[in-house]
């Protein structure tokens, strides 16, 4: 049965999450439909570039993404402590970039003199901003309805541009995220879309790469505006809220994991098998598998290792969830 999205994301569970929407009866209506002969490409810019805007106003931060022709993916983090530290301005100048806003808050901002009840409208509705600021399913609706409607208007039509609402994935601890945003970059290498994970458009593996060498070669000029994605940080740097690995290790297991797929090694154990798997106690032939074109299919709307499965099924009062036979294999630890 089919979860409320209330049910699903909780900060107190985790605060990463994997997030996918598919547009309607899989057709390439954000690609080159090869049925129609109808180019669509240009609508993974028009994601990306949505994505790029909500990204400064939403309080959730994107860890790695992937545009696809037909569906994209997210590995999102939700930032409590960031809308937490907003004042009231923040939260209401954030929320009207995209939402205009009552009346009450346009006059309140200028400073008139409001009556009790106004105020009181106001708190409300500042504190209804705040919460929706840190709201995945806020942020998805931001994303998927605005795409829609440019993607309806430029086609003359009425109807449904996604399949139904977005579908989420709890990441309850590194190990799980760890294979999610593994899994979301490799996403045109196993569609045969790239070569390599560095040469695959609208992914965040690509973009991370081009950043480091502007970095390295100081060729930061002007440019479009950027989704700015969550920084990774060492393991050993319990305070920080970046994504917990080293960003070496991170690539080093991207590049060898597309390799194996496309070398179609499904099982086999390169012998050069990157060394932060071993450190997080990943089997080897289970992250293949995970990581093929059926990977994600061995698992439901959670990953993580047997112990917080198990406590996050009980928490919501199920007696099995599926992927936890894998999930053990994967994370034998």
């Amino acid at each position: 049965m089919t979860r409320a999205c209330e049910q699903q994301i909780c900060c107190e569970d985790t605060p990463y999450y994997h997030c996918i929407s598919r547009v309607v009866r899989r057709a390439f209506l954000c690609g080159f439909d090869q049925y129609s002969q109808t180019d669509c490409e240009h609508r993974r810019q028009w994601v990306y570039d949505r994505l790029a805007e909500l990204d400064e106003v939403f309080c959730i931060d994107i860890c790695a993404y992937a545009i696809m022709s037909n569906h994209y993916h997210l590995v999102l983090y939700i930032n409590k402590q960031a809308v937490d530290e907003l004042t009231d301005i923040q939260v209401i100048e954030r929320w009207r970039k995209i939402y205009t806003g009552p009346d009450v808050i346009q006059r309140y901002i200028n400073g008139e003199a409001l009556s009790k009840e106004l105020y009181t409208l106001v708190e409300d509705t500042v504190e209804k901003w705040r919460q929706r600021l840190a709201d995945i399913s806020w942020f998805m609706r931001c994303l998927n309805e605005h795409i829609a409607r440019k993607a309806n208007f430029e086609d003359n039509c009425k109807g449904r541009f996604w399949e139904g609402r977005f579908k989420s994935q709890a990441l309850l601890d590194p190990q799980a995220l760890l294979t999610c945003m593994t899994y979301v970059e490799l996403n045109p290498i196993r569609a045969k879309m790239a070569e390599t994970p560095e040469d695959s458009e609208f992914t965040s593996i690509k973009q991370r790469v081009e950043e480091s060498r502007e970095k390295k070669t100081k060729k930061l000029g002007k440019k479009a505006k950027q989704i700015a994605l969550k920084e990774f940080v060492e393991q050993s740097m319990p305070e920080s809220h970046g994504i917990p690995f080293c960003y070496q290790d991170y690539l080093e297991l991207v590049d060898w994991s597309g390799r194996v797929i496309r070398a179609d090694k499904r099982g086999a154990i390169d012998d050069n098998l990157p060394p932060i798997l071993m450190r997080l106690g990943i089997d080897g032939e289970c992250w293949i598998k995970a990581m093929s074109p059926k990977g994600s299919h061995y698992f439901s709307h959670a990953l993580g290792c047997r112990k917080a499965l198990r406590a996050y099924a009980e928490k919501l009062h199920i007696n099995w969830i599926k992927g936890i036979v894998m999930c053990s294999k994967l994370f034998p630890s």
